[in-house]
């Protein structure tokens, strides 16, 4: 996947968000003489005083907020070994995202170097303009740039997508009102972000949101739907994981109390097919999801709790 004609004319710089152009020697130049490289055929679009990350680390294929190249045993564990999650609602929500959107709409994928659970059947359509942006080299990846600096005009996306990623930015209320920027007028937001879960992606893990949290952060959003996507379940089955994980002093005495914990737990999850709408869930759910349409109209903090559904 590379970047259309049509969205490399709408690329700007992610500090001024002035006009990029191409130069002869293939890198992204603005009119006041500040270059961009271009990796992999990935433009490298970092504001870096406003960032974790740095354009070098791009250059030199640095490894940067998770290993994409796993080695054989963790590829073995993950392939035969039993999950303690499971996301309910994902792969329905999807589709019918996708089925709402009409045909050539642009899409940008927030955190897409992989294809997002559920995500199938977005990149098996040809009719959608989709940019999979992420500050890492990934199969999906088209564009580097860090969330919270989103180098393109205003109102370019009619759709933008953020699954499981606003955990692992440091300002997601920056990166919230920079997904509403980039929006057209009418677009659509979809994200799931976690609730109960623990510490993954080691040091790029920041924030959590209850359902009324998670709403609060799209208060510049009207909510086409929301809930639970991943259940109290799967919440349980990741505490139990890390309680034994906690026990651990070494990498191979994590490593077989993690194999033991999934042997052990993956069971808790089914739970969740039984447990995903009930009110409880609103309190106890892994993550939500928030389906929403930009809107000139603000939530108000009393409309906010008044939206409270979980168990009273």
């Amino acid at each position: 996947m590379k970047l259309s004609s049509s969205m490399m004319g709408k690329l700007r710089c992610p500090s001024a968000l002035d006009s990029l152009a191409l130069s002869d020697a293939g890198v992204l130049v603005t009119e006041s003489g500040q270059s961009y490289p271009v990796v992999r055929g990935c433009p490298v679009l970092i504001n870096e005083p406003n960032s974790l990350f740095k354009i070098d680390d791009f250059k030199n294929n640095v490894d940067t907020t998770f290993d994409l190249t796993p080695g054989i045993l963790k590829r073995i564990f993950i392939r035969f070994f039993p999950k303690l999650g499971v996301n309910i609602k994902s792969e329905k929500n999807y589709n019918r995202l996708i089925d709402s959107l009409p045909a050539g709409a642009s899409i940008l994928v927030v955190g897409g170097s992989i294809e997002g659970q559920g995500a199938e059947k977005l990149y098996e359509s040809n009719s959608y303009d989709v940019v999979s942006s992420d500050v890492s080299f990934g199969p999906k990846t088209t564009l580097i740039c860090d969330a919270h600096d989103i180098p393109f005009e205003d109102k370019v996306f009619d759709c933008v997508i953020i699954q499981a990623v606003l955990e692992h930015v440091l300002d997601p209320v920056r990166c919230v009102a920079e997904i509403h920027r980039v929006l057209a007028d009418n677009g659509v937001v979809y994200a799931e972000t976690p609730f109960m879960q623990q510490v993954h992606a080691k040091q790029y893990d920041f924030t959590r949101f209850t359902h009324l949290g998670h709403r609060r952060l799209f208060r510049h959003f009207s909510e086409v739907e929301s809930g639970p996507v991943c259940g109290p379940g799967m919440a349980l089955a990741w505490s139990y994981s890390y309680f034994l994980r906690s026990m651990s002093s070494t990498r191979w005495l994590n490593r077989m109390l993690t194999v033991f914990a999934h042997c052990t737990g993956f069971f808790l999850k089914y739970f969740d097919y039984w447990l995903i709408n009930k009110p409880g869930s609103y309190d106890a759910a892994s993550a939500f999801y928030f389906w929403g349409r930009k809107s000139d109209q603000v939530l108000s903090d009393h409309d906010l709790i008044a939206g409270y559904k979980g168990v009273k």
